[in-house]
């Protein structure tokens, strides 16, 4: 084969790669096939790329938003609504899967969950959740699946929690970004006798912020803090070069975190005093599936326009083709 012909077969090959990876091109015709999803198409012109050292330095400039996402259509919207960080958070073990807590999500299935996510997310910095016992036993094993989330999820940070300094080092050493975590950390709920708010007496509320600076030196780049008094979150995003992100510690934090299930929501029970629900979508989505029920048990649906036209004398050549059989 010629030159030209190579370059126009290493052409094909690569759209033929490009539209594979989305799992959306069309097969046949007539069939009403969904054309490629956005996130196989080059990113639409806009605000650039959000980068660990984008987030670093708004520290003083700008208020930080992140939530959490599941899945790709989790992702898709909430980067088009326009938020900082999207993190795959371990609590997918419980908005997502079903499950009493977030201590039996595996590094196998947060890597699917983040993987997912990636193909949603084009602007915001994609951060996934260590989960438990992934880097609680070796400094290796922190680095490696810090790093298996990169390269088999497609994050683009890691979160990690509690005074973690030799592990951050360790994978911030790696390459990874990494995301710091401190005051109720949901994987230590057992030592903690439960879900309660952290740092209530000053020696804890000093040791909490020492530990940020600790981990502000080991390398991290952003710090969560969850379910502390507003005035200790305050003194900790004062204090730290990096920003903080807060979930239930006050309004003085550099940036806001909501899950996704309790931001829409999607999630039963009672939720915590630090949740706004800005929708009622899981109401909306039972009415939704109610009403098709109903449609289709009073034969409503489908209608003659929701079905696909036959040709002209179909129905009386099979009818007939049919008696003759």
């Amino acid at each position: 084969m010629d030159e030209a012909g190579n370059r126009q077969k290493a052409k094909g090959n690569r759209e033929e790669s490009r539209l594979g990876r989305t799992g959306l091109e069309a097969r046949g015709a007539g069939l009403g096939a969904p054309s490629p999803h956005p996130a196989a198409l080059p990113p639409a012109s806009g605000p650039p790329p959000v980068t660990a050292p984008e987030v670093l330095a708004s520290k003083g400039k700008r208020r930080l938003v992140m939530v959490t996402a599941t899945d790709e259509p989790s992702g898709r919207l909430a980067d088009a609504a326009g938020v900082d960080l999207v993190l795959v958070g371990d609590s997918l073990a419980m908005t997502a899967l079903g499950r009493p807590d977030t201590l039996s999500v595996t590094m196998d299935e947060m890597v699917h969950h983040t993987r997912a996510v990636a193909a949603g997310v084009r602007r915001a910095l994609l951060v996934a959740d260590m989960p438990f016992g992934s880097y609680q036993a070796a400094v290796a094993d922190a680095v490696r699946n810090a790093c298996r989330l990169v390269a088999e999820g497609g994050a683009q940070a890691v979160k990690l929690e509690g005074a973690r300094g030799e592990e951050i080092a360790a994978i911030a050493r790696a390459g990874v970004p990494v995301v710091a975590h401190l005051g109720l950390t949901p994987q230590s709920f057992h030592r903690f006798g439960g879900y309660r708010v952290q740092a209530r007496a000053v020696r804890e509320a000093l040791e909490l912020v020492a530990q940020g600076e600790a981990l502000q030196e080991a390398g991290a780049f952003l710090l969560v803090l969850e379910a502390i008094p507003a005035a200790v979150a305050e003194l900790a995003t004062r204090r730290l070069a990096i920003p903080t992100i807060g979930i239930g510690a006050g309004a003085a934090c550099d940036g806001q975190v909501l899950v996704w299930a309790d931001l829409l929501g999607l999630s039963v029970g009672p939720a915590p005093r630090f949740v706004r629900r800005y929708a009622e979508l899981g109401r909306i989505a039972r009415d939704a599936v109610a009403a098709f029920a109903e449609d289709v048990r009073n034969g409503s649906y489908p209608a003659e326009t929701e079905c696909y036209p036959a040709s002209p004398g179909l129905a009386l050549e099979l009818e007939k083709r049919l008696r003759r059989a």
